[in-house]
């Protein structure tokens, strides 16, 4: 028997790693494993937990409409690998690879049981277009900076790399299951199975991608394709969207800039809880915390900051342009460590994926590759008059704002664009 371990690849159709594993062998069982190591820092309400459980159970009845099954398990993996090696004959073990540290070093540990029973450990490119070492400057460095990165990418990047696998083809080479396994319940590993948020669909919006250059920085319309959540998880195919994603160069450009971030987190995996520029670890934050937590419920004072963190705790969506604009707040506006807003972020958002909300805060916190510089502090009314201009998204989410109710500024915005940058000056020089 040879094993097929789903991750961030919750689909069955265009699937590198599973294509991979039907083409070249027989009697291929798809595995999926709830990892405790990873749940048990989670709340028990944690709608992406049940959103996974929701992609199980149909990968699991497309399995089983193939003739096959998808088991699934709950615990250490290494402890259920032992088990599944225990109970069965494995030859060989297919994944798609992961870059994020934890990942890392979770396949590592893997490998190395494996490599003791004999069991090859196979790896596949799905979750990017081009990793690691696919796009590097002439010297054999990783990028640095997006636009030659970008451009590097562009010039690599061929018909072939985003061409769908076929999968389906080789569905009579799954190990056939007379009597399917059932599906473990979300209460048996200790979670709600109560939805409390709307999932987007799965669909791409083709008219949302034409029209993307023109409408994604409007945080009150449907200007986005909202495919975050299912690249995160492998719901749908990055090599799909890429095609489609080509009519657009603003769009095509975001799936780069994922790319990016997926490079720099496997180069990098310091970065996930450092500054990149290390001399911005010198600043001494002020982490004031009643400040952070009015930042947290909405009730800073700045109308388009509040509205973005009520949508975000409400839906566990954040528009991007919101998304800049609040965590340039936290850390320039607040002097708050950009860690404290990251790992508010990692809680709440849906679609949180490591590499690119680092990225994102520290591109915003000035500490991070590519990142806007210390002095540019985004002023929020001037975002709200270009952005919002008629309040539409915030008097969605604000529902007291322009009443006595309403909070006053929790800081002062020239005085504390002036503190931020005389504090930034001082501590990286």
């Amino acid at each position: 028997m040879v094993i097929f371990w789903h991750r961030r690849d919750l689909r069955t159709f265009d699937n590198a790693g599973l294509y991979k594993a039907l083409k070249s062998e027989k009697n291929v069982q798809p595995i999926f494993i709830f990892d405790e190591n990873i749940l048990e820092e989670l709340p028990k309400d944690d709608q992406r937990v049940l959103f996974i459980y929701q992609e199980i159970e149909k990968l699991k009845k497309s399995y089983q409409e193939a003739g096959g099954d998808l088991w699934v398990y709950h615990g250490d993996p290494e402890a259920i690998f032992e088990k599944i090696i225990e109970e069965n004959s494995i030859s060989k073990v297919y994944t798609n690879r992961d870059y994020e540290p934890y990942a890392k070093e979770r396949d590592k540990n893997i490998d190395t049981l494996l490599k003791e029973k004999d069991i090859a450990f196979i790896g596949a490119k799905d979750h990017v277009i081009l990793e690691k070492d696919e796009v590097l400057k002439e010297d054999g460095d990783p990028y640095r900076v997006f636009t030659p990165y970008m451009k590097t990418w562009k010039s690599v990047c061929t018909d072939f790399h985003l061409k769908s696998y076929p999968t389906e083809k080789y569905f009579s080479n799954l190990n056939l299951v007379e009597n399917p396994e059932e599906l473990l319940s979300l209460k048996s590993m200790g979670f709600s199975d109560k939805q409390k948020v709307e999932f987007p669909s799965r669909e791409v919006n083709d008219e949302r991608i034409e029209e993307y250059h023109e409408k994604r920085d409007i945080p009150s319309i449907k200007g986005t394709t909202r495919m975050s959540l299912h690249l995160r998880f492998g719901t749908v195919s990055i090599r799909e969207l890429a095609r489609k994603g080509k009519k657009n160069e603003k769009y095509f450009n975001e799936l780069i800039w994922r790319d990016f971030y997926q490079m720099i987190i496997h180069h990098y995996p310091d970065s996930a809880t450092k500054s990149f520029k290390r001399k911005y670890d010198n600043i001494p934050w002020e982490n004031n915390e009643v400040h952070f937590k009015a930042w947290c419920e909405g009730k800073t004072g700045y109308p388009i900051v509040d509205a973005g963190m009520r949508e975000l705790n409400e839906t566990g969506f954040m528009h991007n342009r919101i998304r800049m604009v609040v965590a340039s707040f936290l850390t320039k506006h607040l002097l708050i460590d950009w860690r404290w807003g990251e790992t508010y972020f990692a809680e709440k958002l849906l679609d949180y994926e490591l590499a690119s909300n680092v990225g994102g805060w520290q591109w915003a916190a000035s500490s991070g590759v590519d990142a806007q510089p210390y002095f540019r502090v985004f002023n929020p009314d001037s975002q709200q008059k270009k952005f919002d201009k008629d309040y539409k998204y915030i008097k969605k989410w604000v529902k007291e704002f322009d009443t006595e109710q309403y909070p006053e500024p929790i800081v002062n915005h020239k005085e504390a664009r002036e503190k931020a940058i005389e504090t930034y000056k001082n501590a990286i020089n």
